[in-house]
């Protein structure tokens, strides 16, 4: 499969829902636990890949802010699979950036601590930036950008209307926000959206993930549980991604003139 894809159109940042861990683990008599352990390795061998592909943004959907309400004990095992995953090499073998989006003041600190630890000391590589979504769903960080803005234009409104005018910088006026002021205020500001989101195990939803940004991705939905998830369910998503014509709004004849 892998050869072929037209490697002149691998997506730039590909998003992931990473379902079925728990279910894989049920279905083979072992703890839900279990099957977060062996997803991590899957982890492991989709990021080889995504680095070997040329992907430059791989954005994991890890642990939601509805996840808080599951099991105190799967919630334990789950942060303790976050400290142990992020003493993993791969970051530094494949050149791997780290990065964080989510509501961090909630995890455990010596969680905080490493995720902090791991995003500084990755910070240089550039083969390809993994962003983990942990303790995140889309309306927490939508909410959050929208107080920064209202913050911000309050700020700017008590301004003197002469300072006002004249500023170029800090605060914004109400009626310049826009898309882009949005998305600037957004988590995931530092990145572009994704052109493909890939949700395994089965479910057909987008379960609160990256709402804003996911508007004009691809979106593909496979019955692998996660940790069945291999470098050939990858290569297939991105195979029917590559078959897809986007056309953001536009019609396919507009598309196909300006090819």
């Amino acid at each position: 499969m892998a050869a072929n894809l037209d490697m002149k159109n691998i997506p730039e940042h590909i998003a992931i829902i990473m379902d079925g861990n728990g279910r894989w683990a049920t279905e083979r008599g072992r703890e839900r636990s279990f099957g977060h352990q062996a997803g991590v390795e899957t982890v492991r061998r989709i990021t080889a890949e995504c680095v070997r592909l040329g992907v430059k943004y791989l954005t994991l959907y890890t642990f939601s802010t509805e996840n808080w309400n599951r099991p105190a004990d799967e919630i334990s095992a789950l942060m303790g699979l976050v400290l142990s995953s992020l003493e993993d090499e791969i970051f530094m073998k494949h050149n791997v950036r780290f990065r964080v989006i989510g509501d961090m003041k909630r995890l455990p600190d010596d969680v905080q601590k490493k995720l902090q630890e791991t995003m500084e000391h990755t910070a240089e590589n550039d083969a390809m930036t993994m962003v983990v979504a942990l303790s995140y769903s889309s309306r927490w960080e939508i909410t959050e950008a929208v107080r920064q803005i209202v913050s911000e234009v309050h700020d700017m409104e008590e301004l003197p209307e002469n300072i006002f005018k004249n500023m170029k910088t800090g605060g914004i006026r109400a009626e310049d926000i826009t898309e882009d002021t949005i998305s600037q205020h957004l988590a995931t500001s530092f990145m572009p959206d994704p052109d493909l989101l890939i949700r395994t195990g089965g479910e057909l939803r987008i379960s609160n993930y990256l709402l804003w940004q996911i508007a004009y991705s691809e979106l593909y939905f496979c019955d692998t549980y996660w940790p069945d998830f291999s470098e050939e369910d990858l290569h297939k998503a991105i195979a029917s991604y590559q078959n897809r014509q986007r056309r953001f709004g536009k019609t396919e004849a507009q598309v196909e003139s300006e090819e």
